[in-house]
């Protein structure tokens, strides 16, 4: 029964090592004016799990580097578009 306690606290300390740390670019653009980043970058903001974003209005893209244990990529674009800005996975 020991064993078996021991086995399973490792499993779970172990599982937030599972979690990586992606970036991705989006491509969004609907920016059209400069403060169109700002509305962008706080609605990225607001998504559990985000830790970076950088937005380009010159490139219309933002680049955000985010916890893929607790977000995806559709929640990010969901985001942008939620705010009126909808956006796509740059390749």
């Amino acid at each position: 029964m020991k064993k078996l306690l021991a086995v399973l606290l490792l499993a779970s300390a172990a599982l937030p090592a599972l979690a990586a740390t992606r970036s991705v670019t989006l491509d969004v653009p609907g920016m059209t004016c400069p403060a169109c980043p700002i509305t962008v970058k706080k609605a990225l903001s607001r998504v559990d799990g985000v830790s970076r974003i950088e937005v380009n209005f010159d490139r219309r893209e933002a680049v955000v580097t985010f916890d893929d244990a607790k977000t995806n990529v559709a929640a990010l674009t969901k985001a942008t578009a939620n705010a009126g800005y909808p956006s796509t996975v740059r390749p």
